[in-house]
Formats: structure tokens, C-alpha cells, sequence
């Protein structure tokens, strides 16, 4: 897909971090563009950023876990912009607790969202993606579905899940129109942490980049201004999707993990270390020039 111009798209956690800036990036290439969000507030804030651009806006408060919610979206999707061309399932949460201690409703929501959310988006807008000369299908996994840390059992699970599902079925349209795309973000600057749901009795105990936080708030604030600015990320997200990668790594931290698992791939964890902590220093921390 050489151009977005004149295509219609719909992108999931819009109300923030890489799903904001997929839509304002595809606005501006003039694709018309539905965002999703289950927060309004949020999704009010992309919405008026959007206002800058000469396309077609629609939005939605969506929670993707719910099944008869995403499946009355295509008629509205229709109703309002007549096709789909790209559906980007971005939405995601994390929940930071060992598997013992966390709830089962902890479990299921994260579930909900990251791993059943994608599939029902997918089942709901494929008969419109199949209809369509050239369509793509963009699921945001993550670089958590290459290695696995402790007290993220539930992340790790729809991620890695995210994943096969993903190849999978760029398997399935190989030679169809639908081209398949499966993202896998490194450490991007977003309110992923902020959103999620933590035990905050574990989070001493915790395995991550972002040890030294003494609670999720700081945690959340650490995690956000010290990665990738979402507005590089997603730029990358769409340039994948114009060459055709199936797999789209963003930042070279998430490059660099993938080697690790490659080369070690039950003891990856000696080689963190080496490779991570000088890319402190290199992070694209700053939004696009005319994004600033």
C-alpha cells in the first residue's frame, strides 16, 4: 500500500500515544479516519487535533472486549464513510502482578482487550476489508512477544498470543489483497502504565526497565517521558505497512531484544544489560518536528 491518501481507517486506543498519531499522521497523508477510545476524554483531545486536517472524522467510545459493541461498529462505520481500508487493532493494557497474586478479573480484563479486543475487530470488519482492491490488517503486539519477564504473565500471555494470531493470518492472505501486519513496539512513551491495573504490593519486586519508581504514578511518569515519542513510532508503524513487513520492530531497543532472544533464546536476559542501557542515551524522545 504505496499511499494512504483517499483510504479510510480505524484505529483502536486513539486517545492517546501511538493510536493518536496514527490517526494524525494518516489525516495528514488524507485518509479519513475513525478513532476508538473507551476514554472520551482523551478521545475528544485527538479528536480536536484532527480538526486541523481537510478529511472525514469520525469517533467512537469503544471498549473492544465487548463483542456486541464492535459488532455494531461496521454499520456505522458505513454509514458514515461508506468503506474500510486499514483497521489498526492499537489498544492495549498491561497488568504488573505475579500470576498467583493477580485477580481473575484482572486476568480476563487484560485478556478483553488485548487479545480478544483484536480478534473481534478482525471477525467484525474482514467481510468490508475483503470488498476493498487493497486493505491492510495493522495488530499491535509488542516486543514482550519475543522474551518474557516475571510479573507480567497475563501481558506476555495476549501478546505472544497477539502474535500468532497475526502471522497466522498474513499466512491466510498471502495472496489475497489484505496485506497483515504485526507490530512489536520496544519501550515507547506512552500512557500504557498509567491505564493498567498493578499490585502495589509486588511493585518493589518487580522486573522492568523502570526499577527505581517507587509507585505507579512514577512509574507510569518514567515510563512515558523516557521512550520513544509516540508520533516516531507510529510514522514507523506506516512505513511498514507501505514496504509490506509483516513484522514492523519499532526502536532499536526492540531490534536488539529480538537478536537477544535469537541468540540465547532461554537465557536472553544475560544479554539485556549489555544491550539496553546505552540506548538510554539514544531514545527518540522528542515528537516528529511538525508534530512538536
Amino acid at each position: 500500500m504505496k499511499s494512504f491518501a483517499n483510504k479510510v481507517a480505524l484505529i483502536t486506543g486513539a486517545g492517546s500515544g501511538m493510536g493518536r498519531y496514527l490517526a494524525i499522521l494518516l489525516a495528514r497523508s488524507g485518509a479519513d479516519v475513525i478513532i476508538c477510545d473507551i476514554n472520551d476524554e482523551t478521545l475528544n483531545e485527538t479528536l480536536d487535533m484532527l480538526k486541523n486536517y481537510n478529511v472525514a472524522v469520525s469517533s467512537h467510545n469503544l471498549d473492544v472486549a465487548d463483542k456486541q459493541a464492535v459488532q455494531a461498529l461496521p454499520e456505522k462505520v458505513l454509514e458514515r464513510h461508506g468503506k474500510i481500508d486499514l483497521l489498526f487493532n492499537n489498544a492495549g493494557v498491561t497488568v504488573g502482578s505475579s500470576f498467583e497474586s493477580m485477580p481473575e478479573a484482572d486476568w480476563d480484563w487484560a485478556m478483553g482487550i488485548n487479545l480478544h479486543g483484536v480478534i473481534n475487530l478482525t471477525r467484525a470488519f474482514m467481510p468490508l476489508l475483503k470488498e476493498r482492491p487493497e486493505a491492510a490488517i495493522i495488530n499491535t503486539s509488542s516486543i514482550f512477544a519475543m522474551i518474557a519477564v516475571a510479573n507480567q504473565s497475563v501481558y506476555h500471555a495476549t501478546k505472544f498470543a497477539v502474535r500468532g494470531f497475526t502471522e497466522s493470518l498474513a499466512k491466510e492472505h498471502k495472496d489475497s489483497p489484505i496485506q497483515v501486519h504485526c507490530v512489536h513496539p520496544g519501550h515507547i512513551g506512552t500512557n500504557i502504565v498509567n491505564n493498567s491495573r498493578f499490585n502495589e504490593e509486588e511493585i518493589e519486586q518487580r522486573e522492568s526497565l523502570i526499577d527505581t519508581a517507587a509507585s505507579k504514578d512514577e512509574m507510569a511518569e518514567m515510563f512515558r517521558a523516557n521512550g520513544m515519542h509516540p508520533s516516531k513510532a507510529a510514522k514507523i508503524i506506516l512505513e511498514g505497512v507501505r514496504k509490506k513487513r509483516t513484522r514492523i520492530f519499532i526502536g532499536l531497543d526492540a531490534k536488539l531484544i529480538d537478536i537477544a532472544q535469537r541468540l540465547l533464546p532461554m537465557h536472553y536476559e544475560k544479554l539485556l544489560p549489555i544491550l539496553l542501557i546505552p540506548l538510554t542515551l539514544l531514545r527518540n524522545k522528542k515528537p516528529l518536528k511538525d508534530l512538536d
